[in-house]
């Protein structure tokens, strides 16, 4: 019996067979979700060049702000990918960069120790940092550049396994099983409290109320941070959610004097967390300002994604009837529900630019040494090459994948998502407590009126409204 056949712990009994039914309905983003439009067909991939194009040949050029990318990015790419396996990418204030969004061109990309993310690592010169870019033209202050490169997303090599070792321990599978009754509790703690946020015909926004505070407690609880401050916390980093606008350079100063602030409390009053663990190296195997980048990464990192996956997830179960009845009558079937669920709807569309340390062909094309490629994470996770039928949803996927993590919404390699096991056990666990407090949970709006954020470089939801019905008896 494969793996997939079996409930795996997650709730129930052990050892129940999980019926994964082929879904009758067409299993395709629901309109609000995705706009209305016509049926896309994948076209036919052209034959292979003999020899690799060079950046001096015309290629396409793409601006990543237009706006059927940024309202349908999971499909949107699809003729992108099939006309060209990379393309040159666009946005406002930043100098184009090659885009991949081929499945095999994207995992080399992110796995290739000829790619890296710190632009110093670039023999010869170091080329333009187009991260850096983008935060500057969002409004970024000048002063918040020496975090931003100092930070374990933008370090490769023996920097990078020096900082990642002092949180790895904290985010492994084993650390992961430790939290999971607190996640549990917490879980339920919100649950019931969406009933008091509720109006009066029991509908609540289940972004701001449920998928929200439950990631942002878990991580705030295992970095350290006071309760008094989580709010504060909080509202900065939703200011990064938001991609630009007024607020966002106050956001990053403010974060900053919080994190100096609280390392300099940790170090005088060290606790069992995090944070006194970071403070504790200073000086000898970090210095602040990585401490202080570390912080940052794992407070937005640590729950904004999540966050997104639990909201995105949900709109997705509940406009998928089939789908949810499947997880309503086996609660098995979670944990490779969410799997699937990052590959459909995952709050990360393009991984942070990687750079070329020398010439590299990737498919049919030539890589300068220097170039930047942006690997395409949601047109990846859409490559028939891959996913039999990419834009169905079917939460038993995994059995006809390559291997259980055919999918690449964590990202592959070195720089693999840190948090991946906190992640997916969280969503694991909000969504089977979500749908056992309420059974008759629907959308309280048609699928057309769900609001998209406004940042066109993560795929989610401004809210959530959905309607709560009858409670489960426990909760009474």
């Amino acid at each position: 019996m494969p793996w997939w056949a079996v409930r795996n712990g997650s709730g129930g009994t052990p050892g129940k067979r999980i019926l994964c039914a082929r879904s009758s309905e067409s299993g395709a983003r629901p309109p609000g979700l995705t706009p209305p439009g016509p049926a896309r067909s994948v076209t036919t991939p052209a034959p292979r060049r003999r020899n690799p194009v060079t950046t001096a040949e015309p290629v396409e050029t793409v601006d990543l702000r237009a706006e059927h990318l940024v309202n349908d990015p999971f499909t949107a790419f699809a003729g992108i990918r099939e006309r060209s396996p990379l393309a040159r990418g666009t946005i406002p204030g930043v100098e184009p960069f090659w885009i991949a969004t081929r499945y095999q061109d994207v995992r080399t990309v992110l796995g290739d120790p000829r790619f890296v993310n710190d632009v110093a690592s670039v023999p010869g010169g170091a080329p333009v940092h187009r991260t850096e870019q983008v935060w500057r033209a969002r409004g970024m202050p000048a002063e918040c550049a020496a975090y931003l490169r100092a930070g374990v997303f933008d370090a490769d090599g023996a920097r990078h396994r020096r900082m990642r070792g002092h949180v790895h321990p904290s985010f492994t599978a084993g650390a992961v099983a430790r939290l999971r009754p607190r996640i549990e509790r917490l879980a339920g703690e919100h649950a019931r409290a969406l009933r008091d946020h509720a109006d009066r015909s029991g509908v609540v926004d289940l972004i701001a109320h449920f998928a929200y505070p439950l990631p942002v407690t878990v991580i705030c609880e295992l970095l350290g941070i006071p309760e008094a401050d989580r709010p504060q916390w909080r509202a900065w980093s939703s200011y990064l959610g938001r991609g630009a606008g007024p607020g966002l350079d106050e956001a990053l100063r403010g974060m900053l004097v919080g994190a100096h602030g609280l390392v300099d409390r940790r170090r005088t009053e060290p606790g069992d967390d995090l944070v006194s663990q970071l403070a504790a190296a200073e000086g000898d195997t970090l210095d602040r300002v990585e401490i202080v980048s570390l912080i940052l990464n794992l407070i937005v990192a640590g729950h904004e994604t999540t966050a997104t996956l639990i909201g995105n997830g949900t709109a997705a179960l509940l406009t998928h009837p089939d789908q949810l009845a499947m997880v309503r009558a086996d609660p098995g079937l979670l944990p490779a529900a969410v799997d699937e669920l990052m590959r459909w709807c995952g709050p990360t569309l393009g991984a942070l630019p990687r750079y070329a340390t020398e010439d590299v062909t990737l498919g049919d094309t030539l890589i300068r040494r220097g170039e930047a490629v942006m690997p395409i994470l949601a047109a990846a996770n859409y490559d028939p090459r891959v996913f039999a039928e990419p834009e169905r949803l079917d939460l038993c996927r995994a059995a006809a994948a390559p291997h259980p993590d055919a999918h690449l919404g964590f990202g592959h390699g070195a720089h693999r998502c840190l948090g991946a096991a906190l992640a997916h056990e969280e969503a694991v666990i909000a969504f089977g407590t979500l749908l056992r407090a309420y059974p008759q949970l629907s959308l309280a709006v048609g699928p057309e009126a769900v609001e998209r954020g406004p940042n066109p470089a993560a795929w989610h939801l401004a809210a959530l409204p959905v309607r709560l019905g009858t409670p489960a008896g426990h909760l009474d």
